[in-house]
């Protein structure tokens, strides 16, 4: 009978490669996991700061009605204009953070609102061209055109001094593409400013984290150009791909970062947000 190996001297079993489904879906995950993150703050932006201010509007207001002093008076006013101006940049900020419109009603109804709000806000006049209705899209697609369309129409506002801006939305042969273009004064990618290439930067790994592309047209004074392209399969591939992923998370014992729909909590501080006509649009 052969002498046993002393233990020292055996060599280590090897260790299993990791799994390249996990790997893949990781950009995924991580995305779902910023929205969760934003709807998070966002609720509690509501329920703490929204709330608070509109105490604090309320005794202000009571205040100037039993205010005895013309000058009294005047002071009260001034700091609820000010109080107001300041729940409207908060109802911006939540709705940047968990956008309603795309949650209830889908990425077309939320692309005509980021629209006509930079031209009301702005003055600049819109072109939109998009399709009368795009069928069922993948969560994590329509929260990465959405985010990149603010983060181009941001830039357009803060940066572009354009009187004109377009967006088109296309799907076909397997994609889906947003293009985003403005008349304005352009900027040269090597004297880029720092705020606005990390803004670029971050729609770029979004989109690469779904297997998409996106490219910059811009030159001085000739305007700007973003476009994105997403991979967007029929239906059966969609639902067989869907149905994969879902498999995949419970063999693993994940629980999915799911969106937030109508009904959800955060849909019913939103709507107790509107309902208010502090927070009202």
């Amino acid at each position: 009978m052969p002498a046993s190996v002393p233990s020292k001297y055996r060599k280590p079993a090897p260790r299993p490669e990791p799994s390249i489904a996990p790997i893949a879906e990781f950009p995924r995950h991580l995305i779902r996991a910023q929205e969760a993150e934003r709807k998070r703050i966002s609720r509690e932006l509501h329920d703490g700061a929204g709330q608070g201010l509109m105490v604090l509007r309320l005794y202000l207001a009571m205040l100037a009605s039993e205010s005895q002093s013309s000058e009294s008076l005047a002071k009260i006013q001034e700091a609820l204009k000010l109080l107001d101006h300041t729940t409207e940049d908060l109802r911006r900020i939540i709705s940047r953070l968990s956008p309603r419109t795309l949650e209830e009603l889908g990425l077309l109804a939320a692309i005509r609102k980021e629209t006509h709000d930079l031209s009301q806000n702005s003055g600049m006049k819109p072109q939109l061209d998009l399709p009368e209705d795009l069928g069922p899209l993948d969560h994590e697609i329509e929260v990465a055109i959405y985010r990149s369309l603010q983060e181009a129409l941001h830039n357009i506002a803060k940066h572009s001094q354009a009187r004109n801006f377009a967006i088109q939305l296309t799907s076909g042969n397997g994609s889906i593409s947003l293009t985003v273009a403005d008349d304005g004064v352009g900027f040269s990618r090597k004297r880029n400013s720092g705020v606005r290439t990390f803004g670029l930067l971050g729609m770029r790994e979004r989109i690469a984290a779904l297997g998409g592309k996106m490219r910059i047209h811009s030159a001085k004074g000739c305007g700007t150009q973003v476009k994105i392209s997403l991979p967007h399969p029929p239906d059966a591939a969609r639902k067989r791909a869907a149905a994969e992923r879902r498999s995949s998370q419970i063999g693993d014992g994940r629980v999915p970062v799911g969106s937030v729909r109508k009904g959800s909590t955060f849909g019913r501080a939103a709507e107790s947000m509107r309902m208010n006509p502090r927070f009202s649009a």
